[in-house]
């Protein structure tokens, strides 16, 4: 059975640990023997830790402008799930504006497409990405605010809102979107399959009007289990972050969902989206922005 650890536990696991740590694609080896190659095992631990602070980290905001017709002005207690998703799609965008390499930065002034790509999650109507209109995008699904919703639902809300983006003219999400599942019932256990002539299309689709091929976004949602995971899922899960291409895996369990990006033996490192931060929207000429609520270290 997997363990789930935040970055504090995270800190205090992996230092004791022999094991390698598999970080969206990328492996560190943690050993306490010798190194081959010269590698010094601590920096590979301080080099680790790095990686995971540099993710992208959403969470509950309050003291935004309310969602839609509704008087809400937080998403504390219902929008775990919209975070997480959040995650996924802001890493996707800093892997392919920035590279897998990517680390925030200790000193200003920032990447202007680090600082962009964190615009477009900003808690107000004008961000692409936001809660306001992703829950706008979603209501087809059952989406409203206040309500929590499931994995299916908020894969498909991404691709509504990715294809309104580009009926408007917008490019936020340099990228097609594929959604690995026929039907809802994709979620109640059954096994989506990658259809490499549906990705195809949707890659060339996306690129009639660019020079090069496009890249591809691909959503699975599915239930591994009713009341856990079941465990022969598990080494299947664990090799999903070996690939280079990992953005991580969101979900849980209703009303609980998180953001898990890498692996070590038995246990999972996540990102937390179960903290309530001031509301924030960061401007995308403002190089010099605060952005430490959005990381988690």
């Amino acid at each position: 059975m997997l363990r789930f650890l935040g970055i504090s536990r995270a800190e205090a696991s992996s230092s004791g640990s022999t094991s390698e740590i598999w970080l969206l694609g990328k492996c560190y080896s943690v050993s306490l023997e010798e190194p081959s190659g010269g590698a010094d095992p601590g920096n590979c631990y301080a080099a680790f830790l790095d990686d995971f602070s540099s993710r992208i980290w959403f969470t509950y905001r309050k003291g935004f402008e309310a969602i839609g017709d509704s008087k809400l002005t937080s998403d504390g207690g219902w929008g775990c799930m919209i975070r997480s998703s959040q995650m996924i799609v802001a890493q996707g965008l800093i892997f392919h504006h920035l590279g897998r390499s990517w680390r925030k930065p200790s000193q200003k002034p920032y990447d202007r497409e680090y600082i962009e790509i964190l615009h477009l999650f900003g808690d107000s109507e004008t961000c692409a990405f936001s809660i306001h209109n992703l829950i706008q995008a979603g209501r087809a699904y059952g989406l409203s605010a206040g309500s929590w919703l499931g994995p299916y639902a908020v894969c498909r809300t991404w691709e509504t809102l990715n294809r309104l983006n580009r009926e408007q003219g917008k490019e936020s999400l340099p990228m097609a979107l594929y959604v690995v599942s026929g039907d809802e019932d994709g979620e109640r256990g059954g096994a989506p399959v990658v259809c490499v002539d549906v990705a195809s299309r949707l890659c060339s689709d996306f690129s009639e009007a660019h020079s090069a091929w496009g890249p591809v976004l691909l959503l699975v949602p599915l239930v591994l289990g009713l009341e856990k995971i079941n465990p022969r899922y598990i080494p299947l899960l664990k090799e999903t972050f070996m690939f280079p291409q990992s953005l991580g895996i969101l979900g849980g369990k209703p009303g609980a969902s998180t953001c898990i990006v890498g692996v070590q033996d038995d246990k999972a490192f996540y990102l937390d989206p179960h903290e309530v931060q001031l509301a924030a929207e960061i401007k995308q000429d403002n190089l010099e922005a605060d952005t430490s609520s959005y990381h988690c270290r």
